[in-house]
């Protein structure tokens, strides 16, 4: 096996037993989370035969065991169990039906980052201690101190109040491309800070590596030397940082979609935790850590095939 495919077996090895792990942490931690699915349900005011009978229904009376099989052959066939409060509905169904809309929010939002953060991070390490990298280095610290929280309703009392370009959340038209703009633009904004002082650092480190000042040596260009031996070099840190914010935009994007009132995973997780609706929380918990580990595969696998030293520290 050559050292390209031992390094892709040994990353997807570790991505399986990680996501495998989780599983099965999710499944006894969301039963240590105090509070019972049948008074979510029937109320703490429910006749004691009524529990029984509904605790029967949902499979909580059997032992610990057979519940772990039971989600384990719901997780094999794709439905992730049924959920508690509509029982006629699969998790899988829920989850279906919830993606869509979050994935439009997180392609959208690390669209508006990496456009954001990946050329003006290059162009304030080619520009090192001028006034152009002070600007650039003091938007970055800027947009890291306004969190999406904050950014989110000024965005909306801007663009929607002020100047009525855009649609206002919980509006019809909201749910539209138009819509996609305030939410994409909040959440990738606050991601772009963090990008951008990430891609800066490395640039700068990589910038510094001997191979870029022999490579200028040769007579190559400032520019030159600088996007052939300096950039793949940093892009490996910047896309693992990208690959976590990724992970945590498609794991739910909470605030974005609480904010401004959208359908998403991060809004089906949140009422299912409340509602203690367990099936939809391990499901969407599960997902999240699938989607996590299979982002940092891929990103380890970009880094890999952008810096060939990540191939060779595969020991034979």
């Amino acid at each position: 096996m050559t050292r390209v495919w031992r390094f892709v077996v040994i990353r997807l090895g570790r991505g399986l037993l990680t996501v495998l792990s989780v599983a099965l942490l999710v499944f006894l931690l969301v039963r240590l989370v105090p509070g019972d699915p049948v008074d979510a349900i029937l109320g703490d005011q429910a006749a004691p035969e009524d529990r029984e009978a509904m605790r029967r229904a949902l499979g909580l009376d059997r032992p610990l065991g057979e519940q772990l099989a039971s989600q384990t052959r719901a997780l094999l066939d794709g439905s992730l169990g049924h959920s508690f409060r509509r029982p006629d509905r699969t998790v899988g169904s829920l989850i279906a039906e919830a993606m869509p809309h979050t994935v439009a929010l997180a392609l959208a939002a690390l669209a508006v980052a990496w456009a954001v953060a990946l050329p003006l991070g290059v162009l304030a390490a080619a520009s090192r201690g001028r006034r152009i990298d002070r600007i650039v280095s003091g938007l970055g610290a800027l947009g890291a101190a306004v969190p999406t929280i904050v950014l989110g309703p000024l965005l909306v009392l801007v663009f929607g109040v002020v100047l009525q370009w855009l649609p206002m959340p919980g509006d019809e038209e909201a749910r539209g491309v138009r819509g996609l703009l305030l939410p994409a633009l909040a959440t990738g904004g606050a991601m772009a800070a963090t990008l951008l002082r990430q891609c800066r650092a490395a640039t700068l480190e990589a910038i510094g590596e001997p191979w870029v000042a022999a490579a200028r040596a040769r007579g190559l260009s400032g520019t030159h030397a600088l996007v052939r031996h300096a950039l793949p070099t940093a892009l490996g840190p910047v896309l693992t940082l990208g690959a976590a914010q990724a992970g945590a935009l498609l794991s739910g994007a909470v605030v974005a979609e609480r904010l401004f009132e959208r359908p998403g995973l991060g809004s089906l997780l949140v009422e299912a935790f409340f509602d203690r609706d367990v099936p939809v929380v391990q499901g969407c918990a599960l997902l999240a850590a699938a989607l996590h580990v299979g982002i940092f595969v891929v990103a380890d696998l970009l880094h890999a095939a952008v810096d060939p030293r990540v191939r060779e520290a595969v020991s034979p």
